[in-house]
């Protein structure tokens, strides 16, 4: 969302490019579960999930998926204390929502071991 190009915000453009390229778009939808292909291994077929908005379930077909969630941020306990315990500089949603959709699915995580490790500096908040 942060990303600018000419000082233009990189979400919107995309979207735009996106919204022209579909035959339907669907916003705000919680995708639950993934669905697997019965006819062929290891292959996701579709997904399912509701409005968050009216709860209206759907399902979706596809032929190739691509899982964009994101990762867990907030697993493990800041270094900060006092002010600076609430200040984060990567995503506070990140709930590991990209994780479960996979794992449900058979998925298989590799290098989930790997953490990212930033240099800190005194009285800072972010990466450096």
């Amino acid at each position: 969302w942060q990303i600018m190009i000419h000082g233009e915000s990189y979400k919107p453009i995309v979207a735009e490019a996106a919204t022209k390229q579909a035959d339907k778009v669907y916003n705000r939808i919680m995708v639950t579960h993934l669905l697997m292909d019965d006819g062929k291994d290891n292959r996701v077929a579709g997904c399912v999930g509701f409005n968050v908005r009216t709860g209206n379930y759907h399902v979706f077909k596809s032929k190739a998926t691509i899982v964009g969630a994101g990762g867990a941020s907030n697993i493990f306990k800041p270094r900060s204390v006092g002010e600076g315990a609430g200040r984060v500089w990567y995503a506070p949603w990140s709930s590991g929502s990209a994780y479960g959709l996979m794992i449900e699915a058979g998925a298989k995580m590799t290098q989930m071991e790997n953490r990212i490790v930033l240099a800190r500096f005194k009285d800072g908040y972010g990466p450096v």
